[in-house]
């Protein structure tokens, strides 16, 4: 396991997923780190709506996330990094440091995040999708984050790959294909 993505909506069980696969690591003496965006404001540690977390690193850049003898990576919302980023964590794999990333895979307007993109150009070892309860019609079948401004899905045109802050600015709902609206 070299590097394994995590990808899906908001509440897909991303979190809960990257904390079953890192949270032996502290128990094993294992050298790790795990890191958050600094925009992502919601919380300070990888959450899982279950209940288990994982203390993190709060960064505005990867760079230099492989020094200091780690073994292994961890990176939530990798959606909030950048390309330069993702090739940080490219040359750590290279040199033999287990990676494992988890976010949101597709942007306000349905398309990959550059950075989730980039990933799949590292050829991740494994890659899990989590699919989510859609918000509006309760099928099991979400597959997009869909971006609430002042409670209505905000249909106006941002650069492509626009991560926007996990900060309360926004709100953000579990959508399947039918019910998400795009811009």
């Amino acid at each position: 396991m070299d590097l394994t993505v995590i990808l899906g909506p908001m509440k897909g069980g991303k979190s809960l997923e990257m904390i079953s696969l890192l949270s032996p690591l502290q128990h094993a003496g294992i050298p790790h780190r795990v890191y958050q965006s600094a925009r992502h404001g919601r919380d300070t540690t990888v959450m899982s709506r279950s209940g288990g977390s994982l203390q993190t690193v709060k960064v505005h850049s990867l760079a230099g996330a492989a020094d200091g003898g780690v073994k292994v990576i961890g990176v939530d919302e990798i959606h909030m990094f950048t390309v330069d980023d993702i090739a940080v964590l490219g040359a750590a794999v290279r040199s033999g440091i287990q990676v494992v990333v988890a976010g949101i895979d597709l942007d306000h307007r349905g398309q990959l995040f550059a950075p989730v993109r980039a990933l799949f150009e590292l050829a991740p070892g494994k890659v899990i999708y989590r699919r989510a309860v859609c918000d509006v019609c309760r099928s099991l079948d979400a597959t997009h984050t869909q971006v609430l401004e002042h409670g209505k899905p905000m249909l106006r045109e941002l650069a492509p790959s626009t991560a926007l802050p996990d900060d309360g600015t926004y709100t953000y709902e579990a959508r399947c294909r039918h019910c998400v609206a795009l811009p």
